[in-house]
């Protein structure tokens, strides 16, 4: 009981510790299982550990391969939950290079790793490649803290998170597919059966992943499936695709739910978002235990063992030779610059995965004789701990050494997405800024996917926001909701994350009657609130450019749409293409020769230097009318009062021939 109490308190103090420093939880967790595992040995009483994984006949956790089935159901959840994070609409741009790093970089680690392993440390080729195997995948739980704390071009934090996610079932298939054939002895028989469970594992693991994940989408928004049932029963099946998979086709669990969850995550669901918190907290957990726990279970004399100079080559070899060789033959002609792939290349940390795999076959391994098995797990642990403390403390560095750490960030969240909003936010996409809005309206974030837009259901009152990686880029905030309160609110929560480059939201109906007191963080313009900008998207839904001959031409333009209620200005595009948001004090900017002014609503008919000259006279002309018309009022009421005279006495006299009659 203390020991199972222990890993759980441990493991979250673990992860508070990692959030406060900025640092990936698996550093802490892995330490706090050396130290409590094979490490106590050495300050303990009776030289035992203090937390024994396997139950060894009189004391451990976990009794024969139940700790290898708890350490596979729980990579299964983390894998499903790391799928419904994965949007297809994030790798437009760099598709192609995802699926190179999952494919053509997994040969190179695969060849150069195990060559390097069979000639470094002198093991056989069989030990050698099931080493490689186990060391391609990069894991999610580490690169995901790492990429929250660095501000990077978004193609390259997408690259590196579905790299991460897809990369795990297919290290793992590649590591079974090797000890397979070690532990059948090898051969040409041996050989045709590795690739017959080859093709199991692949048909079982896309067949039961996607079928089950149309199922459980259908019942789901069937409604079969109650409110308060619905995160436990998504855990349930979640558990049951994995076992099922794995029943047919060994590891073919991982594949499966991989699938599962990338179909249910790209899929129209209504409490999507319910789902990915309770999998989130969930995986919180389970990583915290797994780390001590497969760290806990190493023993100390075969750490020892990998303790020398020759598995730090090795080291120095998989890093800083073998991934960036995969990297830039992955991205070789993409759209990638030699900066971004020499900083992928740098961020490649290992993670669960090799971790579990590796405990799991190295103890089999060693039961089965197997020469130099004992070095596997110790082996495979030496390179996620280096990976992982190298990556933690160098990533940050290293980005801005590169050129690759946003100094500005261009990126700009919006929050609301109504009709205007979302007619903003094309606009910024079509002019290259990368843009995302949020809403907690799921209806209106559904409008915005349709346009092809990057949207995200959140509460801006909570703090989800904030660990989110695609916003790693984002500098600007626009509030844009209906809500006075809630524009003000989600300034108060994210400006500090998010509006380092300015921070901007509507005027309220009360704040555009005082145009002289409006807010600093007043957008747009001092006469135009959320209601007017909805009724002139709902009426004129266009935005326009006009070329501006100087700033004074750009202050006439300014002060016409103060004027006239159908245009409303956005922005300036400076002559190079870039976007500056005007705030309510627009007149103030510095306004470059050859900029254009974006506008909302219908378009200036007019040349614009012909625009505000005639304005002008126009203004003129109509003081010319107003005046004639009130003297022509005055002459009327004037005419009309001697009428009435004339008329009077007309009357009088004929009621006087009437009287003498």
């Amino acid at each position: 009981m203390i020991e199972l109490a222990g890993i759980i308190i441990l493991g979250i103090l673990a992860q508070w510790f990692a959030w406060r420093f900025k640092i990936p939880a698996i550093l802490p967790l892995i330490l706090i299982g050396l130290l409590v595992g094979p490490l106590a040995t050495l300050y303990t009483e009776d030289g035992s550990k203090l937390i024994e994984p396997i139950w060894n006949g009189e004391s451990g956790l976990f009794p024969g391969e139940s700790l290898f089935y708890f350490v596979s159901l729980a990579i299964g959840i983390i894998l499903f939950e790391g799928g419904l994070t994965l949007r297809r609409g994030e790798i437009l741009h760099v598709g192609p290079v995802i699926v190179k790093l999952i494919t053509v970089a997994v040969v190179v680690t695969f060849i150069g790793a195990g060559m390097a392993a069979h000639w470094i440390l002198g093991l056989s080729w069989q030990i050698s490649l099931l080493f490689s195997g186990l060391i391609i995948v990069t894991g999610p739980t580490v690169i995901t803290p790492i990429l929250r704390n660095i501000p990077l071009k978004k193609d390259v934090s997408t690259i590196l998170k579905w790299e991460g996610i897809l990369i795990d079932p297919i290290g793992a298939l590649v590591a079974v597919l090797v000890f397979e054939f070690i532990s059948a002895g090898g051969g040409e028989a041996v050989t045709s059966t590795v690739l017959i469970e080859f093709g199991k594992i692949v048909l079982f693991g896309f067949t039961f992943g996607f079928t089950f994940a149309k199922a459980l989408a259908l019942a789901i928004k069937s409604k079969v499936i109650p409110h308060y049932l619905l995160n436990v029963v998504t855990l349930a099946a979640v558990l049951g695709v994995f076992v099922l998979a794995d029943h047919f086709a060994h590891e073919s669990g991982l594949l499966a739910v991989v699938i599962m969850g990338i179909i249910m995550g790209n899929t129209n669901l209504p409490n999507l978002k319910d789902l990915l918190y309770f999998k989130e907290s969930l995986s919180v957990l389970l990583i915290s235990i797994l780390f001590i726990l497969l760290a806990a279970n190493i023993n100390l004399e075969n750490l020892l063992l990998v303790i020398n100079w020759e598995t730090l080559i090795l080291f120095a070899v998989v890093v800083f030779l073998v991934r960036p060789l995969g990297v830039f033959l992955s991205s070789y002609k993409s759209s990638l610059e030699t900066n971004e792939k020499l900083f992928i290349s740098w961020v490649g940390p290992r993670g669960i995965v090799a971790a579990g795999v590796a405990s799991l076959f190295g103890l089999k391994l060693v039961e089965q004789g197997i020469p130099s098995a004992e070095l596997i797990t110790p082996l495979v642990f030496i390179i996620v701990l280096g990976t992982v403390l190298l990556n933690a403390t160098t990533a940050r560095p290293f980005a801005k050494l590169v050129g690759v750490f946003l100094k500005e960030s261009q990126g700009i969240l919006i929050v609301g997405s109504s009709s205007f909003s979302r007619i903003i936010a094309k606009y910024l996409k079509d002019n290259d800024r990368h843009v995302v809005i949020v809403d907690n309206n799921k209806s209106n974030i559904d409008k915005a996917k349709e346009m092809g837009l990057e949207a995200i259901n959140a509460n801006i009152y909570s703090d989800d926001l904030i660990d989110n990686v695609e916003l790693s880029d984002v500098g600007y905030l626009m509030a844009l909701t209906g809500n006075t309160a809630v524009n003000k609110k989600a300034i108060e929560n994210f400006a500090k994350q998010f509006g380092e480059r300015g921070t901007y939201r509507v005027i309220s109906s009360e704040e555009m009657e005082d145009p002289e007191n409006n807010p600093d963080d007043g957008l747009f313009s001092q006469t135009d609130d959320y209601i007017k900008l909805v009724n002139l998207t709902r009426k004129y839904p266009e935005i326009h450019e006009i070329a501006l001959n100087s700033h004074e031409h750009f202050e006439g333009l300014i002060e016409i749409t103060k004027v006239e209620p159908e245009i409303i200005p956005l922005f300036i595009k400076t002559p190079e293409g870039q976007l500056e948001i005007l705030p309510n004090n627009a007149k103030e900017l510095d306004v470059e020769p050859e900029s254009k002014l974006v506008y909302l609503g219908k378009s200036f008919d007019k040349e614009p230097s012909k625009m505000v000259v005639e304005d002008q006279s126009i203004k003129e002309e109509e003081g010319d009318k107003e005046i004639e018309r009130e003297k022509n009022q005055d002459q009327k009421e004037k005419d009309s009062g001697e009428d009435s005279e004339e008329d009077k006495e007309t009357e009088e006299e004929n009621d006087k021939d009437k009287k003498e009659s």
